[in-house]
């Protein structure tokens, strides 16, 4: 059986720490956070030990850990992850800094420990099976990947302050998608950015309404729609078009009943928040991560695919910046 530690014991901590307890493969051993009333709360909810990140990297028995903390914190845990060998579970980003994040997935590479960065929406059933059937040829050669993602409202401005931006932070789950579904790397990258929805965020040097296009080397096209609004909950539908067919996969919605009535056909809306629309995956995805550490062959995503995402990041920043399309190349 696994034996892991959680660093972060908030929101996204208490996701994967409770998922840990409901996977037979694995155990959750120790958890810390340097906020000490969320490390008392889910230590005592989840059954398991308190330790400090020194102690954690120091126990021989602890085979991997999670690490759920602030951004900042990310890459320097991964490097400690690496020189005391335990493998890694890592929420996104792997850091704000792109070649910070290089520095990082070069150690990665040049070490023997399995590191999964964690873009949950490969894991969640619909997208999954969508790519499934894509790469088994059901459509052909893909052409095209339509990506919509818009939250149903935006973040405090505080949040904003430190997310790294719209393209750093929301857009950065659609980059992996696109290269999730295109199955070619994308080298070119042109976007337009507003800020539409809350003025506080454009105050804050930040757009909240982007629109993204993107080419492989061999003129495949995705293209991401993204905003800090959807008023009618948390819009989430893919559709990739190929030379045999097209693949769509829709919301979520709250309940599947629908009605009709001579006043019209109505049905739910949409699932509200990213918790609930992805709990599933956020499953999925530790349960491939605790498989890998057991021994079982499937394809995790890597720190250099978090890398790859953040790069296309950088590219869409720049374009909005000086209003041109940008090759990939150019960043790094």
């Amino acid at each position: 059986m696994v034996r892991l530690a959680l660093l972060g014991a908030g929101r996204i901590g208490n996701i994967h720490g409770r998922n840990v307890l409901l996977n037979p493969e694995a155990q959750l051993v120790a958890l810390y956070d340097p906020y000490q009333p969320n490390a008392d709360s889910l230590s005592e909810a989840l059954g398991c030990q308190q330790m400090t990140a020194e102690q954690i990297f120091a126990d021989p028995t602890i085979d991997g850990i999670l690490v759920c903390s602030a951004t900042d914190t990310h890459a320097d845990l991964i490097e400690q992850a690496v020189a005391t060998g335990k493998h890694v579970f890592c929420e996104k980003p792997i850091d704000l800094s792109l070649p910070r994040v290089q520095e990082v997935v070069a150690k990665v590479k040049a070490s023997n420990i399995i590191a999964m960065l964690a873009f949950n929406r490969r894991f969640d059933p619909n997208f999954a099976l969508l790519q499934q059937r894509i790469a088994a040829g059901e459509i052909g050669e893909v052409e095209m990947v339509s990506i919509i993602s818009k939250d149903p409202a935006p973040p405090p401005v505080e949040y904003i302050n430190v997310s790294g931006g719209l393209f750093r932070d929301m857009t950065i789950h659609d980059f992996d998608m696109a290269r999730f579904l295109l199955g070619e790397e994308i080298v070119e990258v042109s976007a337009q950015a507003s800020c539409l929805v809350d003025a506080a965020i454009g105050e804050a040097g930040d757009v909240d309404t982007a629109l993204v296009m993107l080419r492989t080397k061999s003129g495949k096209l995705a293209q991401i729609s993204n905003s800090r609004r959807a008023s009618f909950g948390y819009d989430q539908r893919l559709e990739v078009h190929g030379s045999l067919g097209m693949l769509t996969a829709t919301n979520v919605n709250e309940h599947t009943l629908t009605s009709y009535t001579q006043a019209g056909v109505t049905q739910a809306k949409p699932l509200h928040f990213f918790l609930e629309r992805y709990e599933q995956a956020y499953k999925s995805e530790l349960a491939g991560f605790i498989s890998v550490l057991n021994g079982a062959d499937a394809v995790l995503p890597s720190m250099d695919d978090g890398c790859q995402a953040l790069l296309l990041a950088e590219a869409a920043i720049l374009s909005v910046q000086q209003g041109r399309s940008v090759a990939v190349s150019e960043i790094g």
